[in-house]
């Protein structure tokens, strides 16, 4: 059994939202947690295994700042101080595309102890949705992940310079509505124009949804409500057998009743 330590923190992975695919580790914590600080993409169902925790939102969406990092960073730090057990629960993995690494370094700098309990990320929770691989060896032997937003002053780059265009699955965090942008990007290092694209909305939830299309019409494509992930590269081309599984589990299923038919664009 995890016992949690009071004054710690605990920077833990929500996953991509399903419940069933929190870590044993993290649903213990999550149970004895004083307190649980948590981005706005958490679920409910993932929160009520904080059900004795006081549970505070600190989730920044959109662009709408509710709270300032500075301000997370002081919370972790106080609530720490006065003896407690703190979750800094994230959603997907900690340690990707979050502000994960500003907290560490506030916590070390204040003397407060702290872990990091990993979580799935988006990426695996889509590829999964697809049933696709993100890395094959006969199309791919590498994976790149970025993010579709940066920092002021930071540089986009969505691929592998100096590598072969085709050998890596793209995988894009947060790539917004508007994918014109990324799709100019992603032309201009190589791509050709068939390669194929899919856009997973909400993956590993109830309401998830996905977009499948090409590079050359993923400007005029449009994904569901975020979060969102973009995925690129040849793993995704479907071959008559990959078809032939995705029909038969479907139907297994149910059709349209847990795997709906993706959209083509």
């Amino acid at each position: 059994m995890t016992a949690s330590r009071r004054g710690t923190v605990y920077l833990v992975g929500a996953g991509p939202g399903d419940p069933e695919l929190l870590t044993l580790k993290a649903v213990r914590l999550l149970a004895v947690a004083d307190v649980v600080l948590h981005d706005d993409l958490v679920p409910a169902a993932v929160l009520a295994h904080a059900e004795r925790s006081l549970i505070i939102n600190v989730g920044k969406r959109c662009g709408r700042k509710n709270i300032s990092q500075e301000q997370i960073n002081a919370m972790l730090v106080d609530y720490a101080r006065r003896g407690l057990s703190v979750v800094r629960l994230k959603s997907g993995d900690p340690l990707v595309f979050g502000r994960a690494g500003e907290e560490m370094e506030a916590l070390a700098t204040a003397g407060i102890a702290f872990e990091v309990v990993p979580g799935i990320t988006a990426a695996f929770a889509a590829a999964a949705a697809l049933r696709r691989p993100l890395t094959d060896r006969r199309r791919a032997s590498s994976i790149k992940f970025s993010a579709g937003r940066h920092a002021p002053g930071i540089e986009q780059d969505l691929g592998i310079r100096g590598g072969s265009p085709s050998d890596a699955t793209r995988v894009i965090y947060m790539p917004g509505r508007d994918l014109r942008a990324v799709a100019a990007e992603l032309r201009r290092e190589g791509l050709a124009s068939d390669v194929p694209c899919a856009i997973v909305s909400r993956a590993a939830q109830p309401d998830q949804q996905i977009v499948r299309t090409t590079l050359g019409r993923l400007d005029r494509a449009r994904g569901g409500p975020t979060p969102s992930i973009l995925l690129v590269g040849e793993v995704l081309r479907e071959t008559e057998s990959a078809t032939a599984v995705e029909e038969v589990v479907r139907h297994a299923a149910g059709v349209g009743e847990r795997w709906p038919k993706p959209m083509e664009l």
